[in-house]
């Protein structure tokens, strides 16, 4: 399968420049790019996996930080299109019956959108335990919790900021990211999950 980058369609944001909006795409890009890259060298590796055994895990090794980029950036990407809103119906209620309330939630994901490090600050559901997980996720495949459907992505990498806002600024970027954001997108994952 031949991926290709998707489209998104951003008004004016608040707090988050075109410019750096503009940095940020082309780096997805590159994630998309090397996803394709990556099956072309398996295919080719595999003509001969035994003599490639060594080549082959190498470029196998290197899919889950591609593949979770691509795919990380856009569900980040998808909660600013369309107008700003506020998270609300039965994901409001959920998380306000887990947490207390949704600006308790609120809290606690933003504190572990503050924690030291680069990665993803990520809101997943458990369909087993019928619960919330905030968590974080460092370069894209490490920290990733198996079996739960990411609900919000917060991208916590540099690149996502530092056009707008130096690394001691990131909490008005993570500010910036909440004015932004469309919650009906995130309720359909939720609903979805």
């Amino acid at each position: 399968m031949i991926y290709t980058p998707k489209q998104f369609a951003f008004g004016t944001l608040q707090g988050i420049s075109q410019k750096q909006l503009d940095v940020h795409i082309k780096l997805y890009e590159g994630y998309v790019k090397f996803i394709n890259v990556i099956e072309e060298q398996q295919k080719e590796l595999l003509k001969d996996s035994e003599k490639n055994a060594y080549a082959l895990a190498e470029v196998t090794r290197r899919i889950g930080f591609e593949w979770n980029g691509m795919r990380m950036h856009e569900h980040y990407f998808a909660q600013w299109e369309g107008a700003a809103s506020p998270i609300a119906g039965p994901l409001a209620d959920a998380l306000a019956a887990q947490y207390g309330s949704i600006e308790a939630w609120h809290a606690r994901f933003k504190g572990v959108a503050m924690m030291r490090g680069i990665g993803w600050a990520i809101l997943s559901w458990d369909p087993v335990g019928k619960q919330f997980v905030n968590h974080f996720v460092a370069d894209h495949e490490l920290g990733q919790l198996n079996g739960l459907t990411t609900v919000l992505a917060l991208d916590m990498w540099e690149h996502a900021f530092m056009v707008d806002y130096v690394p001691a600024e990131k909490a008005q970027y993570v500010d910036a990211f909440f004015a932004n954001l469309n919650g009906s997108v995130v309720a359909q994952r939720f609903t979805a999950a």
